[in-house]
């Protein structure tokens, strides 16, 4: 599980078992990244029904 676990969103918890360590918008990952100096790569949410994918 990653940080997803506990989101409220149902597209973000449907990610919550993938090996990405993912971060929900919030002050904390901004402030990671700056502190680890690297990108914030940011998913704009995409998500299709199953008969679309």
């Amino acid at each position: 599980m990653n940080r997803l676990a506990d989101a409220t969103s149902p597209y973000l918890q449907q990610h919550a078992d993938n090996p990405v360590d993912w971060w929900p918008w919030e002050t904390d990952a901004f402030e990671e990244a700056r502190r680890r100096d690297v990108p914030v790569l940011l998913s704009v949410g995409y998500s299709a029904c199953h008969w679309c994918q």
